[in-house]
């Protein structure tokens, strides 16, 4: 629900397409951040938050409405595509990824243990771990009501704020959650995710939700080519699977609402003339 995203969903809507943007509602929390954006073409000067309004207002004016359900693999399966949501499925002919940036590094564990006792979604996998101890990695707000969500499913939940900005929400963590300031290393297992590896100590845990920004597109679409940390694509924002394309931030620099929002323009287009071809 970034520059990229709501672009290519704009275009979607023109070219009148049946679509579904996945996304938050308050849209991208980068843009708000902006003091002063000086190259966006027709709007310079803009505080990011007049230009998310303009965001907002445009969609809006469309009538498109942001999804929030959190989308947490993507699987290629010859002629459509299966976008899972905890144990939720929702098929697509083609698929735009638009999720951004995060720079959050990976934690040592994390990609071994995904599915295995890593989650990125709270509202999607809390049922797994109902009577049991789990901890959530905070980099964002959402982080803090993913882990009162937990907590009411949960026997303990543990919640670890890595980023120093989250601490002015803290009063908002339900009172039963333990709040741990130390980082941790490292998340160890057999099978299965059993320990939170810290410097000098260590905790036994059933299960880690690490709640940030956007995840990595390899944990993402399993298959997909990236060039370094970011998806590879061509001039078309085509990845290297059919029928998926990608635009923003996720594909590599420069780091420009401008080139998102081309970017997206360029990923809608060629996705309607994906379907197009793909009717014939």
């Amino acid at each position: 629900s970034g520059p990229a995203g709501l672009s290519a969903a704009v275009n979607a809507k023109i070219r009148n397409k049946n679509f579904i943007i996945f996304g938050n509602k308050n849209l991208s929390t980068k843009i708000e951040k902006a003091p002063s954006i000086d190259n966006y073409l027709g709007l310079y000067g803009i505080s990011g938050m007049d230009l998310k309004q303009h965001f907002v207002d445009h969609i809006n004016s469309m009538d498109i409405e942001i999804d929030e359900r959190k989308i947490t693999n993507v699987y290629a399966m010859g002629d459509y595509f299966a976008l899972a949501n905890g144990s939720e499925m929702i098929e697509a002919t083609t698929v735009i990824i638009a999720i951004g940036t995060d720079s959050a590094k990976s934690i040592e564990g994390e990609d071994k243990f995904l599915g295995r006792g890593v989650s990125y979604c709270a509202t999607c996998d809390a049922p797994l771990y109902n009577g049991k101890e789990v901890c959530v990695l905070g980099y964002n707000k959402e982080s803090i009501h993913e882990a009162n969500f937990l907590n009411e499913i949960a026997a303990k939940t543990y919640f670890i704020p890595m980023r120093n900005t989250l601490k002015n929400d803290m009063c908002d963590i339900d009172d039963k959650v333990e709040i741990i300031e130390n980082k941790p290393t490292e998340i160890q297992g057999e099978m299965l995710v059993n320990k939170l590896n810290f410097k000098d100590d260590s905790l036994p845990i059933d299960g880690v939700f690490i709640i940030k920004d956007s995840m990595s597109p390899k944990n993402l679409v399993p298959g997909l080519e990236l060039d370094g940390e970011h998806i590879k694509v061509d001039a078309n924002m085509k990845t290297n699977i059919a029928g998926l394309f990608a635009c923003g931030d996720c594909v590599g620099r420069p780091y420009s609402y401008l080139k998102s929002a081309g970017q997206g323009l360029t990923a809608a287009l060629n996705a309607v003339d994906y379907l197009a071809k793909k009717d014939k």
